[in-house]
C-alpha cells in the first residue's frame, strides 16, 4: 500500500514538550500551605521536571518502578509527576488523608522506591517509615526545616542542569498508580497507560467537559492525589491553559486566590462549593465571576447547582471513578438549553450526562442482559473504553471486566433515549422496599434542599413488612433548629409519599471515606440497631 500517516507514540512527554514549546509563557501558579506564592510557567515547569528526571536516576531509580508523593496541589508535585513519568518511571499519588495502615498497604503493595512528601505530612511519613517495606529514599517537598533529616526537592534538583532526554518506549506502558478508596477491603490500584491518559486528557478539554483553551486559567480544587486531579494537570498543558494550584482549600484563600488569579475554570466536590457559599453568607464575600464550575464526587444538590447559576456561572456535573481515570460522563446541555426554563435546566444537571467519545456506556439486569435506555429502567451500569479499567494492578484474581471488556461500575443507573445517565444509587446503597427500590442519593439530595439541613445521609434498616425501609440522618446547619417534621415537609412535596423515610436522626455529624464520600457501613453500623415496626 502506498501512503500512510506518521506513528507517534502517545506518551506524557509530548504533553509537556507541546506545553512548553507553544505555550511556555503561560502561568504556573502555586500556594504553598504557608502562603507563599511561586510563580512559574510551562517552559519552567518542563525545566525543573528533566531535573527531577535526572535526580531520579541519580537516586538508582529505574524505569517502572514506583515513585510515591504524599502531597498537596503544587508547582513541585506537578514537576514530580512530569519528572518521574518523563523517565519511565510509574508515579503513584497516595492520599494522605487514608489511615495509617491503608498508607502502609498501599505503598508496600505498590513497592514504591521513593516518597516525596510536603512538610504538613512530616508527622505521617516520620511514624509509618519503620513499617515502609520498599522505600529507600524520603524527600521533603519543602525546605523550611520541617522534614528531619531527609534530602529536600531543592537539594536534589540543584544537582542537575536540566539537560535531558526524555526516555522513550510504548504508548501503553503505564505512567501513574492510583488506588481505590473503597469503603470495604483493601484499597486497590489502578495502573494507567501513557496512552490511556492522553487520550483521556484529550477527551477532558472538550467544551461540553472542562472546556480548556490557551485563554482559560483553572485552579482544580480536587487533589492531585484524588484520581490525578481529573487529569486536570495533563488537559491544562495540552490547553496552554494557565494553571492555579493552592495546598490549602478553605473558602476564604480560595475566593482570595480565584480573584487574584483571574480564574475562569474550576472543578471540586459538592461539599467545597458548599463551604464557599456558606463563607459567602456568612462574610458577604461571594466567589469571583467564574465562567465555568464542574461538580463531581458525588450528586450535586439541586439547590447549589441553582444557586451556582445564579451567580452567573455555567455548571456541569462530572461522574467517574478511579477505575475511568476517572471521566465517564459530562453534562449534556445540547442545543437548546439556553432556551429552557430554569426548572428545566436543573432537572438536567441533575443528571451526570452523557459519556464523551472514547466511553460506551450501558445498563443491564442481574442476569447481564441489556436493558433498554428509556429513562425510567434501572440497571447496573457497566461502561468499557480506552481509558477504562482492564484490571486491577498485581491482582491474581484476574480481569476486571467480562468477556467484551465491560466493566460493572457498582451504580444502579437510568438511561434517557438521549443518551443521559443518571446514578440512582450504589448496588449496595440502594433500598429495597417491598420489591421496589428506593434511591438513597435521591432522598439525600432532596434533604439538602430544606433550609437548616446542612448534611443528610440514608440507609436501609430490615423492616418485618417491606423487607427495608429508609431512615434519614441528618446534620443541622449551625444554629438551625430544623425538626422531624420540617424535613418530611419538605420531603413530601418532592419524592414519593412511599420513599418517605420511616425515621429521621440528627447527629452531630456523619463518617466520611478519605475522599469525602459518605460511609454508608459506618452508618449501618451505628444505627443499624433502629427497630422498624409493621
Amino acid at each position: 500500500m502506498i501512503g500512510g500517516m506518521q506513528d507517534f507514540a502517545l506518551r506524557i512527554s509530548s504533553i509537556m514538550d507541546h506545553a512548553a514549546n507553544e505555550h511556555g509563557a503561560r502561568g504556573v501558579v502555586s500556594r504553598y500551605a504557608d502562603g507563599q506564592i511561586e510563580r512559574s510557567n510551562w517552559a519552567e515547569i518542563r525545566h525543573d521536571s528533566r531535573r527531577f528526571a535526572q535526580a531520579m536516576e541519580r537516586l538508582g531509580v529505574k524505569p517502572g518502578d514506583r515513585v510515591a508523593t504524599l502531597a498537596m496541589n503544587h508547582g513541585r508535585h506537578v514537576v514530580s509527576w512530569y519528572g518521574a513519568i518523563g523517565m519511565s518511571a510509574v508515579l503513584h499519588t497516595i492520599n494522605p488523608r487514608l489511615f495509617d495502615e491503608q498508607i502502609v498497604f498501599i505503598a508496600n503493595h505498590a513497592e514504591d522506591q521513593v516518597l516525596f512528601y510536603d512538610a504538613a505530612f512530616a508527622a505521617i511519613v516520620e511514624r509509618l517509615k519503620p513499617q515502609f517495606t520498599t522505600i529507600r529514599h524520603f524527600v521533603c517537598l519543602d525546605d523550611n526545616g520541617q522534614c528531619s533529616d531527609d534530602a529536600t526537592y531543592a537539594a536534589l534538583l540543584a544537582a542537575e542542569d536540566g539537560n535531558y532526554v526524555w526516555t522513550t518506549g510504548d504508548e501503553r506502558d503505564p505512567c501513574m498508580l492510583c488506588y481505590t478508596s473503597g469503603t470495604t477491603g483493601d484499597p486497590k490500584g489502578v495502573l494507567f497507560s501513557h496512552r490511556s491518559t492522553v487520550l483521556h486528557a484529550l477527551a477532558g478539554i472538550q467544551p461540553a467537559c472542562l472546556g480548556l483553551g490557551p485563554d482559560s486559567c483553572i485552579l482544580p480544587v480536587v487533589p492531585q492525589f484524588h484520581v490525578c486531579a481529573w487529569g486536570i494537570p495533563f488537559a491544562a498543558a495540552i490547553a496552554g491553559a494557565k494553571l492555579v494550584l493552592s495546598a490549602t482549600n478553605d473558602p476564604a484563600s480560595m475566593c482570595e486566590l480565584m480573584r487574584a488569579e483571574k480564574v475562569t475554570h474550576s472543578a471540586a466536590v459538592p461539599t467545597v462549593w458548599l463551604g464557599m457559599l456558606a463563607y459567602a453568607d456568612e462574610t458577604g464575600i461571594t466567589p469571583p465571576p467564574l465562567e465555568k464550575v464542574v461538580i463531581g464526587g458525588s450528586a450535586a444538590p439541586r439547590a447549589l447547582v441553582d444557586r451556582l447559576m445564579n451567580m452567573g456561572i455555567s455548571v456541569s456535573h462530572l461522574w467517574g471513578m478511579t477505575e475511568l481515570s476517572p471521566i465517564g460522563t459530562v453534562s449534556r446541555k445540547g442545543h437548546d438549553f439556553a432556551s429552557m426554563s430554569r426548572e428545566d435546566q436543573l432537572d438536567l444537571l441533575a443528571y451526570q450526562g452523557g459519556v464523551p467519545y472514547g466511553v460506551e456506556m450501558r445498563i443491564v439486569d442481574a442476569d447481564g442482559a441489556a436493558l433498554p435506555r428509556d429513562g425510567a429502567t434501572s440497571g447496573r451500569l457497566q461502561v468499557r473504553g480506552p481509558w477504562v479499567i482492564e484490571r486491577y494492578f498485581r491482582d491474581e484474581s484476574g480481569p476486571a471486566v467480562d468477556a467484551d471488556n465491560w466493566f460493572d461500575t457498582g451504580d444502579v443507573a437510568i438511561i434517557t433515549p438521549e443518551g443521559v445517565m443518571q446514578i440512582k444509587d450504589r448496588v449496595k446503597d440502594v433500598i429495597k422496599s417491598g420489591g421496589e427500590w428506593i434511591s438513597s442519593v435521591t432522598l439525600e439530595n432532596e434533604a439538602l434542599g430544606c433550609a437548616g439541613v446542612a448534611e443528610a445521609a440514608a440507609i436501609g434498616l430490615p423492616h418485618p413488612k417491606w423487607d427495608e425501609r429508609p431512615i434519614l440522618i441528618v446534620v443541622r446547619k449551625d444554629g438551625a433548629d430544623v425538626q422531624e417534621a420540617d424535613v418530611l415537609a419538605h420531603l413530601s412535596a418532592r419524592v414519593a409519599k412511599w420513599w418517605l423515610p420511616d425515621r429521621i436522626v440528627f447527629a452531630d455529624s456523619l463518617p466520611h471515606t478519605a475522599t469525602g464520600k459518605l460511609l454508608k457501613t459506618a452508618l449501618r453500623e451505628t444505627y443499624g440497631t433502629i427497630s422498624l415496626s409493621a
